[in-house]
């Protein structure tokens, strides 16, 4: 088996974006004090979170009784997990990292006092049922909320070098392990919701301790085996009948290695497959890779939406059939679009395919950003591809749909889940492949790296415009001359249309390999590299099998999908059809959305000519100009229609 890619870590890049940049800041200065605040219940007109008020009743500090959803502690340890991201960046504030560290120890010391003698740790159990737990899995989140935990603790110890709070899930972790496992003593159970499972690998890798990876290992063999640990825990539960689920929901229904299409809900199902990728890869199990690659195919070729997004049914938040992907009654929860940059990030080390990295970057930049409003303070979770506020606020199979962003949520899984995405980023742009002596470069965003490259301590400063333009220039300063290799991805937008230049001269001795550029070469201290990827504007079709978008077309432009909007259009945009043989032309408007570039093109509204419901006319075609932008921006300028896909005249 190929040895596998290793990220760099948050902490060997320093991101100087002008894009991402002042989102990260956003997060610190903004996001993470809303989101307390939020977590607080001191948000007006906001659903109130409890998290911290459980919290606190939990470890014995104040009075009062347990309010929430069962999973309610994962919001704060996803808050937590960003906190540890943020700590870990480079920023000059002192004073407020300072405070913001001080704020998080607090909130540990009060999980220190909440967790059982045993390790045990969850608010609602010990506040609701102390006497039930683990007797549901199925349903109640306590492997869950642990694996949310257990992340938080590895990304502040890292960030810190604290170990309360390492110490504190390790003790969880240990008592998980005493819990679950193969042995007649042992639960034979795994995660209702997986997640606990990715965790332990991250705890494996911080602390060496390899019970974390069998414990790991072990909730993927086992779930979905015969007989099936959740029909045996509903029958001792008492339960009458089947559940209202079959146990597709939870990937239940068969083993991993017997799954062949992405079913069930979409959020647990890349959270298995991202901890399933982490597990195969540290064992080497090439079967298991392999049908992750079946897996990975049959989401991104059959079920993915242009934005990024999966899952396309509320009915369980689920995954259907291949090709079911309707654009009004979307989905696309914000975490499924995060879970899949997670896989993607994850067989992208393995693969070293720069397929995996193209949809990491559609879903980031579409599907992910698009849940988070431009202030920072207001969310999506739901995130369709039309909107008509006047049929979806009035239809009950649309009551999911959104129409503008809200403060927050009573399951508010997903604005800290963007959060600690956001805030992580840096993690997911270099990779260091010492087989090949090559260091990798997956998504362009200005900033250093810093990387040991056959024992070579390597830094690269690369300058970008990108999302928006397509040029980037990389300067590399290492300890010694020496040998090795810079492989850049090629982007998919770009339709192999990129010239490269190394000290002013262009460069032709290259070769492509997955997708990627690598440029092999005695590397010299200030030597400067020079790519020009074209970023054109483009009109994407779908399969015709994706009925929903027959004889419709979108606009893409570098990495980012684009929609119309009424604000721009005018109402009614169904009636709207663009002109595939028309001008189309993109311009920078920094006045506009925090800046963004706006693509106006030749089209036409179709209109009627009489108020007869169904007529024999033809009707009437009025010239327009249609104006897009990036669909990550919709829904800043006030409720309104919305459409990614338009007629194609």
């Amino acid at each position: 088996m190929p040895q596998s890619m290793k990220p760099l870590s948050i902490q060997q890049v320093q991101i100087q974006d002008e894009f991402w940049s002042s989102r990260q800041k956003q997060v610190q200065d903004v996001v993470v004090p809303y989101q307390w605040a939020a977590l607080n219940d001191e948000i007006p007109d906001a659903e109130p979170s409890y998290s911290m008020s459980n919290l606190k009743i939990a470890a014995k500090v104040a009075d009062g009784q347990y309010h929430g959803m069962i999973f309610q502690d994962s919001d704060l340890y996803k808050w937590l997990e960003t906190v540890g991201y943020v700590l870990s960046q480079h920023h000059d504030d002192s004073h407020s990292r300072a405070q913001l560290e001080s704020l998080a120890d607090s909130v540990i010391d009060l999980l220190e006092k909440a967790q059982w003698p045993d390790g045990y740790l969850n608010t609602y159990f010990t506040l609701v049922r102390p006497e039930d737990r683990w007797k549901n899995l199925r349903d109640e989140h306590e492997l869950y909320c642990a694996g949310h935990l257990i992340e938080a603790a590895v990304a502040y110890y890292e960030a810190t070098g604290k170990r309360k709070i390492l110490d504190i899930v390790c003790r969880l972790a240990d008592h998980i392990g005493a819990v679950f496992g193969p042995g007649p003593d042992r639960k034979h159970g795994y995660p209702g919701h997986p997640e606990l499972e990715l965790a332990l690998f991250k705890l494996y890798r911080t602390t060496a301790n390899k019970d974390y990876l069998h414990l790991a290992k072990y909730f993927i063999d086992e779930r979905g085996r015969q007989p099936n640990y959740y029909v045996q825990e509903a029958v001792s539960r008492g339960e009458i009948g089947a559940s209202d689920r079959n146990l597709e929901y939870w990937q239940a229904h068969a083993p991993l290695l017997e799954q062949h299409k992405a079913v069930g809900h979409a959020v647990r199902a890349m959270y298995l497959y991202s901890g399933a990728t982490d597990v195969a890869t540290e064992y080497e199990d090439e079967e298991m890779l392999a049908h992750l690659r079946e897996l990975w195919d049959n989401v991104t070729k059959r079920r993915l939406y242009v934005t990024g997004g999966i899952g396309s049914s509320a009915h369980d938040e689920a995954f259907t059939v291949d090709y079911d992907l309707p654009n009004d009654r979307a989905y696309t929860e914000s975490c499924a679009a995060i879970g899949l940059m997670l896989w993607a990030h994850r067989m992208l080390q393995v693969t070293k395919d720069a397929r995996y990295a193209d949809v990491m970057e559609r879903a980031l930049y579409n599907g992910i950003l698009s849940g988070i409003s431009l202030d920072g303070t207001k969310y999506f979770y739901v995130n369709p591809l039309e909107v008509k506020p006047a049929i979806a606020n009035h239809r009950h199979d649309m009551r999911h749909i959104t129409t503008v962003r809200q403060p927050w949520f009573g399951c508010a899984c997903c604005p800290p889940n963007i959060a600690r995405l956001m805030s992580s980023l840096g993690q997911y742009l270099y990779s260091v492949d010492e087989s090949e002596q090559a260091l990798y470069v997956h998504l362009f965003v200005a900033g250093q790296a810093f990387a040991t490259v056959d024992q070579n301590d390597v830094e690269i400063t690369l300058e970008t415009a990108q999302p928006w333009d397509g040029d980037v220039a990389i300067t590399v300063n290492q300890t010694k001359d020496s040998p090795w290799t810079l492989a850049l991805r090629i982007p998919a937008w770009c339709r192999g249309n990129f010239s490269v230049l190394i000290n002013g001269k262009y460069w032709d001795y290259m070769e492509e390999e997955r997708g990627y550029l690598k440029i092999t070469r005695q590397w010299q201290a200030g030597d400067q590299l020079q790519v020009s990827f074209a970023m054109d504007v483009q009109i994407v079709r779908a399969n015709p099998l994706l009925r929903a978008d027959i004889g419709k077309v979108c606009l893409q432009r570098g990495p980012f999908v684009y929609c119309l909007e009424e604000a721009d259009n005018g109402a009614n945009l169904h009636t709207i059809c663009l002109s595939n043989s028309g001008s189309i032309v993109s311009a920078f408007e920094s006045g506009l959305l925090g800046g963004v570039a706006v693509i106006t093109a030749s089209g036409c509204r179709l209109n009627t000519v009489s108020d007869d419901l169904y007529s024999t006319d033809l009707g009437q075609k009025m010239d327009v100009t249609l104006r897009a932008i990036p669909y990550y921006a919709w829904a800043n300028r006030g409720e309104g229609e919305m459409t990614v896909w338009v007629n194609e005249a």
